[in-house]
């Protein structure tokens, strides 16, 4: 089935042979190591892959919801911890400024971060605040011609590495009194915290985000202020649609290694493609990723048409997280022990893939807003 025109299939083309040249030798000893592709990150820049939504007048590729979800799909086909990083700085950071920032803020901000010269990334979740988004805590006062935040953001990505961070932060006594600011790593009182280690897309760094006193321009406030929960809502449809782009990538990538080891593994005299348990799992996942493409892919140019019903993107998280997850479950069985090993990529993509039940929304908050809108409550 084509999801994508003549112009997306040659996009997927280019990107597909980028990773497997700078993205699939190094995903295993960066996985190893924790460390962050810095060069491939870098390289992306000439593509137009930094920017592939903003605008040309920025250095951006001015494209869609499309074609960044098949940017994410074919970069973690080869290493979805990369492409988690790039999510983070081209989705919640690039598309979060390009959408609500001033123009003054998009030209200062945007042409280095689309060029690579600067590592951008975004500042929501907090320690005691997850899926709760709208119970955070970090404050920002207006002090004269600045505001001071006080708080801390965790889990976030790119975190070490980041120069330049959207973040979010309560301004108001009403539960959705929020604002979001442009922070740049370098702004007095602010610090990042501890590198967090990880079960999976260990490639991706993860920190905290300290601000003590952290002082900032007011005109690094984005739009207006106490007004900030539509910004946020309308970053997490898309987040939420592109993401699901990695989980397919995870899904494709284990579907390849499996089909390739059954046809060649042999037991009891003849290859393990052979035998009916085998092919069962075999068709479960190459239906289960035909169907999430379908699903994902729809909700992306729906998307792109204007549609900007939360329940779409939604439904193609949980679908497609859940799917990659079972997919790299079934290719560690298939392989055996062997897919038990870490000399073999199966059990890495299992480990990836189970953060895309958790982050940018969990299952049980996805089931939440699909269930809200079919039953209009």
């Amino acid at each position: 089935m084509e999801y994508w025109n003549e112009e997306q299939t040659l996009l997927a083309k280019t990107v597909s042979d980028f990773a497997t040249k700078e993205l699939g030798p190094m995903a295993e000893v960066l996985d190893d190591t924790e460390s962050f592709n810095l060069n491939a990150f870098k390289a992306m820049a000439p593509l137009g892959l930094l920017g592939v939504l903003a605008a040309e007048e920025y250095g951006g590729a001015a494209l869609g919801c499309t074609e960044a979800t098949l940017v994410m799909e074919k970069l973690s086909e080869q290493c979805a911890s990369t492409t988690l990083s790039y999510l983070a700085h081209t989705i919640l950071c690039v598309n979060n400024i390009t959408e609500n920032a001033s123009d003054e803020q998009k030209r200062k901000y945007l042409p280095d971060l689309i060029a690579g010269k600067t590592i951008g990334g975004m500042g929501m979740t907090e320690p005691g605040a997850g899926s709760d988004m709208l119970g955070m805590q970090t404050k920002a006062v207006r002090k004269g011609t600045k505001f001071v935040l006080n708080g801390t953001k965790t889990y976030i990505t790119n975190g070490p590495i980041g120069d330049v961070f959207v973040v979010y932060a309560r301004t108001g006594n009403e539960k959705k009194e929020i604002s979001t600011f442009i922070i740049e790593k370098d702004f007095p009182g602010f610090k990042t915290g501890k590198k967090l280690k990880k079960m999976g897309m260990r490639a991706s760094p993860t920190g905290e985000l300290v601000f003590d006193n952290c002082e900032v321009p007011e005109q690094n406030l984005v739009g207006k202020l106490n007004d900030s929960v539509s910004h946020m809502m309308r970053n997490l449809n898309i987040e939420r649609i592109t993401i699901s782009g990695i989980s397919l990538g995870l899904a494709s990538a284990t579907l390849k290694y499996a089909k390739q080891y059954v046809q060649e593994r042999r037991q009891f005299d003849k290859p393990l493609s052979e035998f009916q348990a085998t092919q069962q799992k075999i068709a479960e996942m190459a239906t289960d990723l035909e169907a999430g493409r379908a699903l994902t892919y729809s909700a992306a140019k729906a998307y792109d048409r204007g549609d900007r019903d939360m329940s779409l993107g939604a439904k193609a998280k949980l679908f497609t997280a859940q799917m990659a997850t079972r997919a790299g479950l079934d290719g560690i069985q298939l392989l055996g022990g062997y897919g038990y090993t870490r000399e073999y990529p199966v059990e890495r993509y299992m480990r990836d893939a189970k953060l895309m039940e958790i982050g940018a929304g969990t299952n049980e908050i996805m089931r939440l807003i699909i269930a809200r809108q079919e039953l209009e409550l």
